[in-house]
């Protein structure tokens, strides 16, 4: 398994429409594609405004590069999106998952 990476910082009065777009607009997009296992968002004040990681995770690469095309590293920011943003990545990070641990309750 793979997880992507990406980082972005939303202008303050955006954050809100930035979640709004990623639960009615990219999610359902992405859970169309097999390999496609979940994601997180995080989130956090910073001076810019309000900073975002969100980590997905893939089965495969071939899984991810139907999400992101040729270029698995290319980071996938529609100009909706772009518009919402004080700054963000144009690059992800990919790390291979070697191990998890989840405490029984």
């Amino acid at each position: 398994m793979i997880s992507r990476h990406w980082t972005g910082v939303a202008k303050g009065e955006r954050a809100n429409d930035y979640l709004s777009h990623l639960r009615s607009d990219t999610f359902p997009k992405l859970t169309k594609l097999d390999g496609f296992m979940g994601a997180q968002v995080l989130r956090r004040e910073v001076p810019q405004g309000i900073e975002f990681r969100v980590v997905t995770t893939w089965e495969s690469w071939h899984s991810i590069t139907q999400f992101a095309g040729k270029d698995p590293g290319a980071a996938v920011v529609p100009e909706i999106v772009q518009s919402m943003m004080e700054t963000f990545e144009t690059r992800v990070a990919h790390y291979e998952i070697v191990d998890s641990y989840s405490p029984r309750r």
